[in-house]
């Protein structure tokens, strides 16, 4: 069996923006509209189509939970910007929608990223392959398959007789450990946590990929080894390892182990882990 795991807050936005329409009717008065069964649609031909393309014969929709999110108790201004953008009309009718019609995957306090590296991540809950089907930068962090599907279009859009396929990417453990301590340094702006001040992506790209050790099965990333660096890049800005770690743990996508299925708690990350 292969699953797609689909990242349901992405493509619920898409679809319920897409299908919103602005009306002047004179100098004074505008209204906006929006069409619930082309949004539903949208949703489902996307979907539909992903699957078939990945020859996937199941699919599971990740979902964020808005309830007490773990993140801000970690870093109470995560996300604050987000906060002030409007949702989409059809946003609270099409997320009911997909509860009811498709398989959903929402926890409380988990955001649907860390939804999507949980059970991508597991052998156990959906057994089989998985492909993370993404557009986020974020889940570079995750290990496993993934398929960009914004990528794979542009791809197949460029290079005649390719298809979804071709543009899954397998992510080691070694390369998703260096893209977590990557984005704990550069931060993540959209997201709302710093990171390193004056530490870009070529700066952080050049540190971590000096660190890189080897062992008879390939090359691997110690993050034991690597993390006092990256604490260092902070302390040269007046910064602390709590400050570091701080970032490190939002960045944190979750994987099945930072999970405590009993608490239905996260366990925040920490560099021995």
């Amino acid at each position: 069996m292969r699953t797609a795991l689909i990242d349901g807050d992405l493509f619920l936005y898409q679809s319920a923006t897409a299908n919103e329409q602005s009306i002047q009717w004179d100098a004074d008065t505008w209204t906006l509209s929006a069409s619930f069964e082309a949004a539903r649609t949208n949703f489902d031909s996307f979907v539909d189509h992903i699957a078939k393309q990945l020859e996937c014969d199941n699919i599971v929709i990740a979902l964020s939970n808005y309830d007490n999110p773990w993140r801000k108790q970690v870093m109470p201004d995560y996300k604050r910007a987000r906060l002030e953008v409007r949702k989409p009309l059809c946003w609270k009718a099409l997320r009911e929608y997909i509860h009811e019609t498709r398989k959903v995957f929402e926890r409380p306090s988990l955001e649907g990223d860390d939804v999507l590296g949980i059970l991508g991540t597991s052998k156990l809950i959906i057994p089989g392959d998985k492909i993370i089907v993404s557009q986020d930068k974020d889940m570079a962090t995750i290990p496993g398959l993934h398929c960009n599907d914004r990528k794979a279009r542009e791809g197949m859009a460029a290079k005649k007789g390719k298809t979804y396929l071709d543009f899954v990417r397998h992510i080691t453990v070694a390369e998703a450990d260096r893209n977590h301590l990557f984005q704990t340094l550069t931060g993540d702006s959209t997201d709302g946590y710093p990171g390193c001040p004056g530490v870009g992506p070529k700066k952080a790209a050049k540190l971590l990929d000096s660190l890189w050790g080897m062992a008879d099965d390939g090359p691997f990333f110690p993050v034991d080894l690597v993390w006092p660096h990256v604490v260092n890049e902070y302390v040269k800005k007046g910064l602390n390892e709590e400050t570091a770690l701080m970032n490190a743990r939002v960045a944190r996508i979750c994987r099945y182990t930072d999970y405590d299925f009993t608490k239905k708690e996260v366990k925040l990350w920490t560099p021995t882990a």
